[in-house]
C-alpha cells in the first residue's frame, strides 16, 4: 500500500466510528424517515446544521442562496483543509417504510418521497467520517481543518454546481467523495480515469396569459359561450413538447456516447373546468451526456421543440436553468490514497442480522430463504485499474465520461476521489427479479445498512487523516490536479463553472404540507394507499 501506514490517529478514529455506531444508527433511520426530496429538505438540513453545531462546527445555513444547504467548518490551528459533504435529498413515488415488506411509511401514501440510493446512508457515513476526524484531529493535536457542505437536490444536480460557482470549494487542500452502490464494477473501489459526466437540466414553463388574442384579429375579450373557440393554452402545449420530444430523441444526439435524457412534468392544470385555457404548465428536462458540447446541443434542439409548442398553442415560453454541471476531472494520487483506506478496512460485513432481514424480504415475496442471500460483489473490492478496464469494455473509446453526478463540479476546485461502498441488494432465483420497494427497504432497515454507513465512515476518516498527515500526499494530489488543469483554477486547461443562473428554488417541487387535514405528501394519500 505504498507509503500509507496506520498511525495512533487512525487508529484512535477508527475506534470513533466504532462507538459512533449506534449514534449513526439512529441518525440514519432520522434521515430515512423525513424521506424529503429536491430542494424540500428542510428537516433533513436543520436535522445536520443542530447537530454540526453541537459538534463545534460553525455554520452557516442557506449557503449559495439555496434555503437547505449549508456550509460548516471547523479548525484546529492553521494547516490543510479536507472536504467532505452530504446528501439527504430521495426521489418522489419512492415512499416505502423501514421494514421487509412493501409499506409507505406512517400516515403516507407511495407516492411520497423516499430515500432511494440511499441519500441518507450517504449523508450520515459522510458525517460519520467527519465527527471522527475531528476528534482524532483534537486527541492527537493534528493542525489543519474540516469543512463539511450540506449538499440538496443531487437527484437533479442542484446544489453543487452554485456551491461550486459561488467558490465554497475553493482553498480545499482535498474533497472526498463517497456514494453507495451495488453494480458491478463500481461497487467497493474508486473511480480512476472515467469520471461521470455533464448535466443539464432545466424547466420549461409554458404561459397562457392572453388567450383573448387566439383567433382574433380585433383583440375581442374571451369568448362566452362553451361553444366557441379559445386558445388551447399551456396544457396543450405540454402535451405537444412532450410528445415532440420523445419523437425526435433519436434526432437530438449521435446514438453513441451513452447518453439519456429524462422529463418530469411539475405543474399541469392551473384552470377551473369551466372550459378555460389552462394558464401554466411547467415540464423539467434532465440531459445526462459525457460532455457539455452535447449538452449544448440537446439543449438548442429541446429549445426549438418549445419554441414550436409554445406558437401552435398560444403560449409563450420560458426556460429556467435548474443545473449546468461539468464533467468530472480525474486524479490519481486521490484515488490511490482513498483505494489504500479502502484495503485497510474491507467490505462491509452484513451479518447474521443482516442475513436475516434478506430472507424476511425472500419470504415476503415467496422465495426459498438462501443461506448467503447477499449479491456476492458487496463482499470483495475491486482495484480501480480493474473497475476501469470493466467500465471501458462498454464504452466506445472516445468516450471520456460516463453517467452522471455533480460531485464532479467539486473536482475542478480541489483534487478528488470518488469511491463506491457496496449498499446492500440480494441475490435472485433465475428468472426473477426484486420490486423496487426491496432495494428502498433495505436501504432504511438498521440492519442492512449500518454495514455500509460504517464501512464508508472508517474509509472517510482514514483517507481525511492521511491527507491531514501526510504533506507528500497532499503535494502529489495538488500537483496532478494543477497538471491536469494547466495550473490549477483557472487554468489553461481548467473549465470554469457554468452556473449562470439562481437557485431553482421558487418552482413547485414537490413537498410535504400541512394543512386543516394534517400533515401529507403534496398528492395525498388515497384510502388504498396509492
Amino acid at each position: 500500500m505504498g507509503s500509507w501506514s496506520i498511525t495512533s490517529a487512525k487508529t484512535s478514529a477508527l475506534a470513533i466510528v466504532d462507538d459512533l455506531g449506534p449514534d449513526l444508527s439512529e441518525a440514519c433511520a432520522t434521515i430515512f424517515d423525513f424521506g424529503e426530496t429536491a430542494w424540500r429538505e428542510y428537516r433533513s438540513a436543520d436535522w445536520y446544521v443542530d447537530r454540526l453545531r453541537r459538534e463545534g462546527f460553525e455554520v452557516e445555513e442557506g449557503s449559495g442562496g439555496m434555503p437547505t444547504a449549508f456550509c460548516a467548518r471547523w479548525s484546529n490551528g492553521a494547516g490543510p483543509m479536507v472536504g467532505l459533504y452530504g446528501e439527504y435529498d430521495g426521489i418522489p413515488g419512492n415512499c416505502q417504510a423501514a421494514e421487509p415488506v412493501r409499506r409507505p411509511r406512517p400516515g403516507l401514501g407511495f407516492q411520497a418521497g423516499g430515500h432511494t440510493d440511499p441519500h441518507s446512508g450517504l449523508g450520515i457515513a459522510a458525517l460519520g467520517g467527519l465527527i471522527a476526524t475531528k476528534r482524532a484531529m483534537e486527541r492527537h493535536g493534528i493542525a489543519g481543518g474540516l469543512q463539511f457542505t450540506g449538499e440538496p437536490a443531487e437527484k437533479v444536480r442542484g446544489s453543487k454546481p452554485i456551491h461550486a460557482a459561488k467558490g465554497y470549494y475553493d482553498g480545499l487542500c482535498a474533497m472526498l467523495s463517497f456514494h453507495p452502490f451495488y453494480m458491478q464494477p463500481l461497487c467497493n473501489t474508486v473511480r480512476w480515469d472515467t469520471h461521470c459526466g455533464a448535466a443539464y437540466a432545466m424547466i420549461y414553463r409554458f404561459v397562457c396569459d392572453q388567450p383573448e388574442s387566439w383567433g382574433q384579429s380585433d383583440g375581442a375579450p374571451i369568448p362566452q359561450s362553451h361553444s366557441d373557440v379559445r386558445a388551447p393554452g399551456a396544457n396543450d402545449a405540454l402535451a405537444m413538447m412532450y410528445m415532440s420530444s420523445k419523437v425526435l430523441r433519436d434526432s437530438i444526439l449521435p446514438h453513441r456516447g451513452g447518453w439519456s435524457i429524462s422529463e418530469a412534468i411539475l405543474t399541469a392544470g392551473e384552470a377551473t373546468a369551466d372550459n378555460q385555457p389552462a394558464g401554466l404548465a411547467e415540464i423539467q428536462y434532465m440531459i445526462r451526456v459525457p460532455t457539455i458540447e452535447m449538452a449544448e446541443a440537446a439543449t438548442k434542439a429541446l429549445d426549438r421543440n418549445a419554441e414550436a409548442a409554445a406558437a401552435m398553442s398560444g403560449c409563450r415560453v420560458e426556460r429556467h436553468w435548474v443545473s449546468k454541471s461539468r464533467p468530472g476531472l480525474a486524479n490519481h494520487a486521490m484515488a490511490r490514497l482513498v483505494w489504500d483506506a479502502m484495503q485497510h478496512v474491507g467490505p462491509p460485513q452484513f451479518g447474521a442480522p443482516a442475513q436475516e432481514v434478506a430472507r424476511s424480504v425472500q419470504r415476503e415475496l415467496g422465495l426459498e430463504p438462501m443461506d448467503d442471500p447477499f449479491i456476492p460483489e458487496l463482499s470483495r473490492l475491486i482495484e480501480p485499474e480493474e473497475a476501469e478496464r470493466l467500465l471501458r469494455r462498454d464504452l466506445p473509446p472516445s468516450q471520456t465520461h460516463s453517467t452522471s453526478d455533480d460531485y464532479t463540479d467539486m473536482s475542478w476546485h480541489a483534487p478528488t476521489a470518488r469511491f463506491y461502498v457496496g449498499r446492500p441488494a440480494l441475490k435472485a432465483p433465475e428468472g426473477f427479479a426484486y420490486p423496487a420497494w426491496v432495494m428502498n427497504a433495505l436501504g432504511g432497515i438498521p440492519a442492512t445498512i449500518d454495514p455500509m454507513v460504517a464501512c464508508a465512515a472508517r474509509i472517510l476518516t482514514l483517507s481525511a487523516l492521511e491527507l491531514l498527515e501526510n504533506p507528500d500526499a497532499r503535494e502529489a494530489a495538488r500537483t496532478e490536479f494543477e497538471e491536469r488543469t494547466g495550473g490549477g483554477i483557472g487554468g489553461s486547461r481548467w473549465t470554469a463553472p457554468l452556473c449562470d443562473y439562481a437557485p431553482p428554488i421558487h418552482f413547485r417541487w414537490p413537498e410535504y404540507v400541512t394543512t386543516p387535514r394534517g400533515h401529507d405528501w403534496w398528492i395525498p394519500a388515497a384510502p388504498d394507499g396509492l
